[in-house]
């Protein structure tokens, strides 16, 4: 027995207990203050909240609205096809991850099980194409072309078939109207990714997992307004996932149209024609390299020169634009991105550089009138002109003794614009100029020109060129000075020496390098659109437009316009009296010059035509053909890379450019009825309100419609090439070609 009395054992229980006590009424406090705060506080939230619960969402994809050329015609609209979908989501739960379903899925589509297989997979870093880069929780495409009666099979065998779909879909579709592609201009689409849904969660123009994203040119610049806003519709469901009811509905509002300044018949014909110049010039034969010329690439320009709007862009190798629709292929794939396609992706006329050649002289003539050399001065165009030792021929060895800087434009003469470039070199205190001492003229003139930059042309990705003024030899050298260092020699190959020599010196103007810049040689840089502008800034008297595609945005049912207008660049550097003078000499080049045998015959006294030719150097390649060109209407711009001289590889092409656009039959006669552009297009299509187009029928571009005979003389003289050559430096552009003294380089001669 305890010794404890029993009163000492009742306070323990009555402590016991009420410590109990509190702690189940602390815990009844606890529990009726979060009722409270549930029911009470909070209730309305967790009601909406359990209301949502029972809502689900129906997506409908807005229609994506048409890129159409100046007149109406789509260049790329939408077409209802049988799309068949995969749910990676519901493929995910099944035992083999859906590799059953697929393959019975490939049979059915008449294609490979591995082929299917891996347009469902997710892209990553290591996982080549095809592959969805789109959201995983997003039915993928398999393929758009199914027929009725694959949809048929898939639908009514649903059971074999659990997470695939067959529907009805609008699919993009690029036409291609008059045997065009316009593939760069138009770009191409693909899934949007869960980063741009998060990235755009919060703007006015959110991703829905269904969208499809412009990925480059056209479809990416405007995709904002082409894409359109989805419609949502909510149904309530109850616990079973039965539809009890219609909450609301949000229509879906097509995206609006985007009217292009492009016009498919003149896209047609320059896409034609710059492909038939480059299957010719691998027909000629190139006498420095023993071999026909390769002609691997090549862009062309037509440009409203009033406005600064494209009429035709066309770049070299093209493809099949179409071939992104519904999901590339591993193969298609393979062929756009790869080097032995050489990039047909590449838009080159706004991402191709090049050196200009002599298309580069209007900027040296306009840079020698700043300096203080007068336009009527007699400067001396010698056979040849010596620097440090040695003698640079001009071509052929002409000689036409003192001319104008107009006659240096027109007969393309070498020795005059390195004689200017020298002074001026020399003016600017040489090699070592004093601190503030160079005035520099002739590069500050490239970049009153708008080169160095970009145009601001309204397509994504464009490139700057490149101007190789005295900050960017100094920005350069910094760069690369160490591997110059290494791998130069003094005593070694040409590419060692000059790798040396850019070692002590890369970042000091030397005189070679100030030569060969004159005539569009060495490190400097342009591209197709940025010579289009600058001549195009000529023809008008000297305002340089920034050069716009887009004409318009309409409405999908044609009530709402908005107009995009031209912008203005700036002015050329140049007095009326400077462009009096560059209009006569160009016209000259068309007449008695360097291009005057591609153009016998043309109605010069009807519509003037204007041109400067450009053959430019690359080291280790052969030479790049420019043919800059211009009306009172339009600028033409053709450059073809490995193809020779400037007019003789584009001469021909460009004319039937112009031919088509004014209709010039063989007489040199104009007939308007065969004229496809005599003058710029300017009124809008007009879009019906049940988003009709009313727009023209285009046919086939067809280069032999109303000739007889062919223009030009094969075999005449060619255009007269430029002095100098270029090397390659280490990123693959080419560089001054200096001899270890600094002089330019002479060891391989122009030609024709």
């Amino acid at each position: 027995m305890s010794n404890i009395p029993e009163t000492g054992r009742t306070p323990r229980v009555r402590i016991r207990l009420v410590i109990i006590q509190v702690l189940v009424f602390s815990l009844l406090l606890t529990l009726g203050g979060r009722l409270w705060y549930l029911q009470i506080r909070n209730g309305r939230q967790y009601e909406d909240e359990a209301k949502n619960n029972h809502v689900q969402q129906v997506v409908q994809p807005a229609v994506r609205g048409s890129i159409l050329d100046a007149r109406g015609v789509p260049l790329a609209d939408n077409e209802t096809r049988l799309v068949v979908s995969a749910s990676r989501t519901d493929l995910s739960k099944m035992p083999d991850r859906g590799k059953a379903v697929l393959t019975r899925l490939a049979a059915v589509l008449g294609m490979k099980p591995q082929e299917v297989m891996d347009k469902v997979r997710l892209c990553d870093a290591k996982t080549p194409k095809p592959c969805w880069n789109g959201s995983p929780y997003q039915p993928i495409p398999v393929t758009d072309k199914a027929t009725t009666q694959q949809a048929l099979q898939i639908r009514e065998r649903s059971e074999d078939f659990p997470g695939i779909t067959a529907d009805p879909t609008a699919v993009r579709r690029y036409p291609g109207p008059g045997k065009s592609n316009t593939a760069q201009v138009l770009g191409y689409l693909s899934p949007v990714t869960d980063d741009e849904i998060t990235k755009a969660k919060d703007t006015d123009s959110p991703y829905l997992r269904s969208d499809q994203v412009g990925r480059s040119g056209l479809e990416r610049t405007y995709d904002k307004q082409l894409r359109g806003k989805a419609g949502v519709t909510r149904y309530e469901v109850d616990n079973l996932g039965r539809v009890i009811g219609q909450a609301e509905s949000d229509k879906a509002q097509p995206g609006a149209n985007v009217v292009t300044s492009i016009d498919a018949r003149v896209q047609a014909v320059a896409e034609y024609e710059l492909n038939n110049a480059m299957v010719e010039a691998r027909q000629q034969y190139d006498k420095i390299t023993n071999e026909n010329y390769k002609a691997d690439s090549g862009a062309v320009v037509v440009m409203e020169a009033k406005t600064g709007r494209i009429v035709a862009m066309a770049s070299a190798p093209t493809y099949d634009p179409n071939v992104w629709v519904g999901g590339i292929s591993g193969k298609d794939y393979q062929t756009l991105t790869g080097k032995d396609g050489n990039y047909p992706l590449l838009n080159r006329a706004i991402q191709g550089q090049a050196a200009p050649g002599s298309t580069f002289k209007v900027v040296s003539t306009a840079a020698a009138v700043e300096a203080g050399y007068k336009w009527d001065g007699g400067y001396p165009c010698t056979s040849s002109y010596s620097v440090g030792g040695q003698v640079f021929k001009n071509f052929e060895g002409e000689n036409f003794g003192p001319i104008s800087l107009g006659r240096a434009l027109e007969v393309s003469c070498d020795t005059v614009f390195y004689g200017l470039a020298d002074n001026e070199w020399k003016k600017d205190g040489g090699i070592n100029p004093k601190k503030g001492q160079p005035k520099d003229y002739f590069y500050k003139a490239a970049h009153q020109f708008g080169l160095g930059k970009i145009t601001g042309v309204d397509l994504p990705n464009e490139v700057t060129g490149r101007v190789p003024d005295r900050q960017w030899k100094e920005n350069y050298w910094s760069a690369n000075k160490d591997s110059w260092c290494r791998t130069g020699k003094k005593d070694g190959s040409y590419v060692e020496k000059i790798a040396y020599e850019n070692c002590l010196e890369g970042n000091k103007m030397r005189e070679g390098d100030s030569i060969n810049y004159s005539i569009g040689q060495g490190d400097t840089l342009v591209t197709p659109i940025q010579e289009a502008m600058i001549y195009g800034a000529i023809a008008n008297g000297g305002t340089m437009h920034a050069p716009t595609i887009g004409k318009a945005i309409i409405s999908a049912d044609g009530k709402s316009v908005q107009e995009i207008k031209p912008k203005v660049n700036g002015k050329l550097p140049v007095t009326q009296a400077t462009l009096d003078g560059f209009n006569k000499a160009l016209a000259g080049v068309v007449t008695s010059g360097t291009a005057a045998w591609k153009f016998q015959g043309w109605p010069q006294d009807k519509i003037e035509l204007h041109a400067k030719t450009g053959t430019a150097e690359v080291y280790g390649k052969q030479t790049t053909s420019w043919l800059a060109t211009y009306s009172k209407d339009y600028t033409v711009v053709m450059t073809i890379a490995q193809a020779g001289t400037g007019s003789g590889a584009s001469g021909e092409a460009v004319r039937k450019i112009y031919e088509a656009m004014y209709g010039i039959d063989d007489a040199g006669n104009q007939d308007l009825k065969r004229a496809l552009l005599p003058q710029p297009e300017q009124s809008l299509p007009k879009i019906q309100p049940d988003g009709s187009i009313d727009a023209p029928t285009v046919t086939a571009y067809d280069p032999n419609a109303g000739k007889t005979k062919d223009k030009g003389a094969k075999g005449d003289k060619t255009d007269k090439p430029d002095q100098g050559n270029g090397t390659k430096q280490p990123d693959g552009q080419p560089q001054p070609a200096t001899s270890p003294a600094g002089t330019v380089d002479n060891r391989n001669p122009r030609r024709d």
